[in-house]
């Protein structure tokens, strides 16, 4: 829904866009670099590829940069230029087990093949600001920079075993914990980008829906379901991020060819065990599959959440039924933060014709209002005549 044209007045617009370039560059700051945008505002550049559906971190960066740090107008900026490039191949299924993790956690056993590897976050100690990042300069970077290289040292990791793990559900399903998969892993998946998207949907397509969605709206959808508009009570089998390897089929001889890698998070979310209506099967646990560009955590777990529910609500399960977060064709459609922003967005365009619509409307409505209450006064009027005594 691209309500972005308008005509008319092509001058005056021009000069609005003008003014945008003016107000980011009449402070006086030293212009940023892409290179600065892609390593410093990581998560920002994150979003704009997880939501845009373009794995590209310095087109990325630019799309932050043009946008003023606009997360959905970044989205778009790069959803768009996604549009004018040709496909060239597929890529081969990609699997989390091959991941390179600089993170791994797992909030479902303390002790996990592997062992717990917290990598970078920021989720464990307490959240304030830091002056001292407003005084930052080139000798700062260069002290942190050597600290973490003395650390990285005294480690000694083994080149051959970093960040490589078991994942934890595939020991969930070895015991037949986990329900198998909704769909049939060896069907074509759909293709959002050449298909349009009808409900129901098949979970590819689901996957791929949610995987380009707004980050607030799925947390949002995911909340409500956690919070008691649902009955979803997960909790979080494996969370990664790291570098995901990408491969092709050579054209020649078939065989798969790596092609490089791509920063990703990858997280599973385990539901407590449900039992499906008019089923013998036995009760098992349900998980929640999601997957963004970058380190995108809170969108990972979201989507993840919100595959859990969508896969019961789709299986009959006793839970799962109720809420807004089970109904599929309304989380699907209200969750793409650039179909909304742009049918929200284009309200700021002339609507002359619609106002002068409603102006008559009410102007109807206004006239058939007075002469109703003029027909009861009347009424009213003659009733009491009637009603005096001669």
């Amino acid at each position: 829904m691209g309500y972005i044209a308008a005509r008319g007045g092509s001058e005056a617009i021009l000069r609005a866009e003008e003014l945008v370039h003016c107000l980011r560059l009449s402070g006086g700051s030293t212009p940023l670099l892409l290179p600065q945008i892609r390593d410093q505002l990581r998560h920002a550049v994150s979003r704009a590829m997880h939501e845009g559906a373009l794995y590209a971190p310095l087109l990325a960066a630019l799309a932050v940069k043009q946008a003023e740090g606009d997360s959905i107008e970044a989205s778009f900026l790069l959803r768009a230029y996604r549009t004018t490039l040709s496909r060239v191949m597929a890529t081969l299924p990609a699997s989390g087990r091959e991941m390179a993790c600089l993170r791994r956690i797992s909030a479902s056993f303390k002790d996990i093949p592997g062992g717990q590897m917290l990598g970078p976050a920021q989720d464990y100690q307490v959240r304030l600001l830091q002056p001292l990042l407003a005084q930052e300069d080139d000798q700062d970077v260069a002290r942190a920079l050597a600290r973490y290289q003395e650390l990285v040292e005294l480690g000694q990791p083994r080149p051959t075993a970093v960040g490589h793990f078991p994942k934890v559900a595939d020991y969930l399903r070895a015991e037949q914990l986990l329900v198998p998969p909704p769909d049939d892993p060896l069907e074509e998946p759909f293709d959002l980008t050449r298909q349009a998207l009808s409900f129901p949907a098949p979970r590819s397509a689901r996957l791929q829906a949610l995987a380009q969605s707004d980050t607030g709206s799925l947390m949002t959808f995911a909340y409500s379901s956690v919070r008691g508009y649902g009955d979803a009570h997960p909790t979080l089998a494996e969370l990664r991020y790291g570098y995901l390897p990408i491969r092709v089929a050579h054209p020649l001889t078939g065989l798969p060819v790596t092609i490089g890698e791509i920063e990703a998070t990858e997280c599973e979310i385990i539901s407590k065990a449900h039992s499906v209506a008019q089923s013998d099967a036995p009760p098992r646990f349900n998980l929640g599959y999601g997957f963004t560009f970058g380190q995108g955590e809170v969108k990972a777990m979201s989507m993840a959440i919100l595959d859990s529910v969508l896969s019961q609500a789709r299986a009959g399960s006793l839970s799962g039924e109720s809420g807004p977060a089970a109904n599929e064709e309304f989380v699907l459609l209200h969750s793409d933060g650039i179909e909304a922003s742009g049918f929200t967005a284009h309200y700021k365009l002339p609507h002359y014709v619609t106002f002068e619509a409603d102006l008559r409307v009410l102007e109807r409505a206004r006239d058939h209002h007075a002469a109703t209450q003029e027909r009861r006064l009347s009424r009213l009027v003659a009733q009491t005549t009637t009603e005096e005594p001669s």
